[in-house]
């Protein structure tokens, strides 16, 4: 199968039809060997309907509807497990996303040789409400991230290489950040193409503004994890051992005042009175606190049944 279109939704009863219909113009010009995955995330609109008619009508249209709502990376996460193409593209249900992209992210895929392609909005049809955090946040993730060329880590249309998706999990509110995702798993071949933006043709945005808040918390996690995941004493440890400097010169300064005050008929110095005994106690408790949070760390990892899964690209 050339392509697998993997299409999370929540309450895109409207959509539905006239995507699918769209989808099935440009693989049927294209001559593409598709399916089309529909994954329902509890809609509780009539949207498990509609795809259930969708499929009845076209036998490359398959679903899997949660009982819930869980999210989008959930939703990614089961279309990515089931997808059969070589090429997996992933697109919001809105409308926003155009189909008419696909056959060029297909081509960057299979002749020039990309891991990912994420797709760029440049004209964006959204309130300076949501494009202004959009820019900092996107600002903020390449930095983090190390991937310069990405202007729209959140864009929902992109493009993999089947590989990609089968050794990455997405998980959390990750999907914001797949392509530092497929990056840590060792695909580094991530390119960018600017896409068509439309504006939405029914109802509303299911996100709210707090998905900044959310998404600038999973990067820091994202940061941790790629970089202390399997050796968290290396950071634990060092500032456990950064407190215990502290505190050793906290406590170097106490004794110093106490033998200047012992030596001095005029200067009186109590040791339960100076900020620097508190100080000295305090760094010392909070690197114990980060010392064994660091050991913890260590015994849980050693311990994890992923601590020697590595991706191999070769093998003779």
């Amino acid at each position: 199968m050339d392509i697998s279109v993997v299409v999370p939704l929540y309450n895109e009863e409207e959509s539905l039809p006239e995507l699918t219909k769209w989808i099935e113009r440009v693989m049927t010009e294209n001559g593409f060997s598709y399916e089309i995955l529909f994954i329902n995330d509890g809609s509780t609109d009539r949207s498990l309907d509609v795809i259930k008619r969708l499929a009845g009508e076209n036998n490359a249209v398959h679903a899997v509807s949660f009982s819930r709502n869980y999210g989008k990376s959930p939703a990614l996460n089961t279309g990515f497990i089931r997808a059969k193409g070589d090429v997996v593209i992933t697109m919001d249900a809105d409308l926003q996303d155009s189909p008419d992209e696909i056959p060029e992210l297909y081509r960057m895929i299979t002749e020039e040789g990309y891991d990912l392609v994420s797709g760029w909005k440049k004209k964006r049809y959204d309130p300076l409400s949501k494009t202004i955090p959009t820019k900092l946040f996107n600002a903020t993730a390449r930095k983090v991230s190390g991937i310069k060329n990405l202007h729209d880590f959140n864009c929902g249309l992109k493009a993999y290489r089947r590989d990609v998706v089968k050794h990455i999990e997405v998980y959390g509110d990750m999907h914001r950040y797949i392509p530092y995702l497929a990056k840590n798993a060792g695909y580094k071949k991530i390119g960018e193409k600017v896409v068509h933006h439309q504006a939405r043709k029914y109802g509303t945005t299911k996100f709210g503004l707090d998905r900044f808040v959310n998404g600038y918390l999973d990067l820091g996690t994202l940061w941790f994890q790629s970089k202390f995941g399997i050796k968290p004493m290396h950071i634990f440890g060092l500032l456990g051992s950064l407190m215990f400097l502290i505190g050793f010169i906290a406590v170097f300064v106490v004794l110093l005042l106490k033998i200047i005050a012992m030596c001095s008929d005029t200067f009186n110095f109590w040791v339960t009175k100076s900020v620097y005994f508190y100080l000295s106690l305090a760094f010392m408790v909070l690197g114990v606190q980060f010392f064994c949070t660091g050991l913890i760390g260590e015994l849980i990892t050693r311990n994890s049944a992923e601590r020697n899964n590595y991706l191999i690209s070769e093998e003779f």
